[in-house]
């Protein structure tokens, strides 16, 4: 059926109802049967919200018997509306919260079955894909805090609660949710995480599909086949992407930080399997009350240096070094630094093979079927680089939840299963630290400085391309700088064929003040696809998504909108980049103009004498809402602080000018 034209639609089509809606209005109903299960105590004792919410409970159809069962909320991020035969009513904005609903009422039905009283409630999230190259990426990151403050805000608004389930998937509405989770303090809080889709039988995974508009430009795909691989490849209709972007790394960050129940990261959406981690962690939280563990129990300092060595030896996306932190302010622990994160990923191998980062680049679902966290912490036990004392959402600690996953029926199952599957090894998957040597695997991330970032800068240096790394294991570029302050230009000059060769691609002004702090993944994916640009790096004051690969070096700071030297640098400026892989250590530096070459101290130099660019300005489409987040989050600590709002630091801050309420 063909959607009717505007001019199809009369007035009186929008006006009028049918004559049977006014016959069948009604005034009064019986009301629901039975009585409130009430004392003279709770009348006496009792806020009359607590009382007035038994009547609505009742009003909602819970049985009135049962109305003083101890109450647990479910939040979520979901989206959509599925029929009960799964098609679509209307669309939710990813695939990755379209089937979490599900989650939702294995869980309630559970705590139902267990004499508990399930809520259920939602704030749902955007899609990083759906807005690359779109103004909708400027409100990204920013939605993380937004939505982290309605989550928390609904968590108190249920003042009855005993605990709290979170359940989410993706990008930005998962660490919301830790964000959350993080400050329910003495209360037991659990995360399900919300799965991946599965692969297609042929075609192209989420991440490949993403540049189909790049080769078509540079003739290396037909139109006919960007339409069928486009159609094919999110293969199943729920869960997050097949790549070890954000996502996935935000599951597998929950699971690592004792937050979420071990093997429930990264299972494939919409399985029996996945259905059941829902169900087990409704069991989970009521243990949790019974023990008297609480949420303050499980996030610790050590629970969050154990989740920032699982990142690492899992190649993780740079963006957790935003919302790590994030998290650990929540919860009221100290947040992580670079040196944290430089000394964890030195000490830190990186075991797993999974996509984007290779060398076979595997699934996210296949890294489940190969024990996925578990199994990673089984060889981060061995070497000694966990806290096996931590508390886990289990109840038990890390240590004895390793001992039940080493001789589990699980374990052996899964790995069994993606052998009979797709033929794969899961030693090949997840290796020991011995075979990833062997393998040309190494440490994930690196924090480059430099006279164009004295603050500091990130590059995921595990996913640089082997064949651009000399034998030292060293990185070393040097090339003429091509600045851009809009992505939009960027990826027009790369679609046209301008950028090439050598050339150092500079997209500025794509910081917290200048565009929200944007993902570029359209650029880097982009630059990947091309093999004129298989040898182009990018410097940006924005950020990547976990899926980028190649020399792309990111939250360059200071942003260029903040006075940064990065925003000082001309087309034709000669820029040098050296990245140890080995040693983690590693530089971006002005070192010519022109013909001229000169040292890093005199490209400082001549940085500093130049007057900032003239056509250094924030994105035209920048919301107001953006621009009052990147001043918050600049107060609270800036992006190496994870971008969140420090009501502390923010007060001080308005207090030093007379200007802030009181307390």
């Amino acid at each position: 059926m063909s959607m009717p034209s505007p001019q199809s639609i009369s007035a009186a089509d929008v006006l009028d109802s049918p004559r049977h809606a006014f016959i069948e209005t009604k005034t009064h109903a019986a009301g629901p049967s039975g009585a409130l299960p009430i004392s003279p105590e709770f009348l006496l004792t009792q806020p009359s919200g607590n009382l007035f919410g038994l009547s609505q409970n009742a009003g909602m159809g819970w049985e009135a018997a049962r109305l003083l069962d101890p109450e647990f909320l479910i939040l979520s991020t979901h989206g959509g509306l599925r029929a009960p035969d799964g098609k679509p009513i209307a669309l939710g904005f990813h695939t990755g919260h379209w089937e979490v609903g599900l989650l939702v009422e294995a869980a309630a039905r559970e705590l139902s079955s267990r004499r508990a009283i399930p809520f259920a409630g939602a704030c749902t999230d955007p899609c990083d894909g759906r807005t690359q190259g779109t103004a909708g990426m400027l409100d990204s990151l920013p939605f993380r805090n937004d939505a982290a403050i309605v989550l928390r805000r609904l968590m108190r608004s249920l003042p009855t609660r005993k605990g709290v389930i979170g359940v989410a998937t993706c990008d930005k509405g998962l660490p919301a949710m830790m964000m959350a989770l993080a400050s329910c303090g003495p209360l037991p809080s659990i995360l399900v995480p919300g799965g991946v889709t599965l692969l297609p039988e042929e075609g192209e995974d989420a991440a490949k599909v993403q540049t189909l508009g790049a080769r078509y430009s540079q003739n290396q795909i037909t139109l006919e086949y960007a339409a069928e691989v486009g159609c094919r490849t999110c293969a199943s209709p729920g869960g997050g992407c097949q790549f070890l972007g954000t996502a996935a790394t935000s599951q597998v960050v929950a699971e690592a930080l004792g937050l979420a129940l071990p093997h429930s990261a990264l299972s494939p959406s919409g399985q029996l399997i996945w259905l059941d981690a829902a169900a087990r962690s409704a069991r989970a939280i009521l243990r949790m009350t019974q023990l008297g563990v609480g949420t303050v129990d499980v996030l610790t300092d050590a629970a969050i240096r154990n989740a920032m060595v699982v990142h690492a030896a899992f190649g993780g996306s740079t963006n957790l070094l935003l919302h790590i932190p994030a998290i650990a302010h929540a919860a009221k622990l100290l947040r992580p630094t670079v040196a944290d994160w430089t000394a964890i990923n030195r000490a830190t191998p990186r075991l797993v093979d999974a996509l984007p980062n290779g060398p076979r680049n595997f699934a996210t679902v296949q890294v489940f079927l190969a024990g996925a966290v578990p199994e990673v912490l089984l060889h981060l036990r061995r070497a000694g680089l966990l806290d096996t004392r931590a508390r886990t959402v289990t109840g038990e600690t890390l240590d004895q939840n390793l001992n039940w996953w080493e001789s589990s029926e699980r374990r052996a199952a899964m790995k069994n299963r993606l052998r009979e599957l797709d033929s794969i090894d899961a030693d090949e998957v997840i290796m020991s630290p011995e075979r990833a040597r062997e393998r040309g695997l190494t440490s994930t991330i690196c924090f480059p400085v430099g006279n164009l970032a004295p603050e500091g800068s990130v590059i995921k240096s595990t996913a640089l391309d082997p064949s651009l790394v000399g034998a030292d294991n060293v990185y070393r570029h040097v090339g003429p700088a091509r600045v851009f302050t809009t992505e939009a230009a960027a990826i027009d000059a790369i679609k046209r064929g301008a950028v090439s060769g050598s050339d150092v691609l500079a997209l500025i002004c794509g910081g917290p003040a200048g565009a929200g702090m944007q993902e570029i993944y359209q650029v880097t994916s982009a630059l990947k696809a091309l093999p004129s640009c298989r040898n182009v790096a990018v410097l940006t004051d924005a950020r990547f998504s976990g899926v980028s690969t190649g020399a792309c070096i990111g939250h360059i700071s200071p942003e260029a909108l903040a006075n940064g030297p990065i925003g000082r640098v001309r087309d034709g400026d000669t820029i040098e980049i050296v990245i140890d892989r080995d040693e983690l250590h590693g530089t971006v530096n002005l070192v010519g103009e022109a013909d001229e070459r000169f040292t890093t101290e005199e490209g400082a130099r001549r940085l500093a004498s130049r007057a900032p660019r003239e056509d250094l300005a924030p994105h035209p489409a920048l919301p107001e809402d953006t621009r009052l987040w990147a001043a918050l989050i600049h107060a609270s600590g800036g992006v190496w602080g994870g971008c969140v709002y420090d009501a502390d630091a923010i007060i001080a801050k308005l207090d030093a000018c007379g200007e802030s309420p009181k307390k």
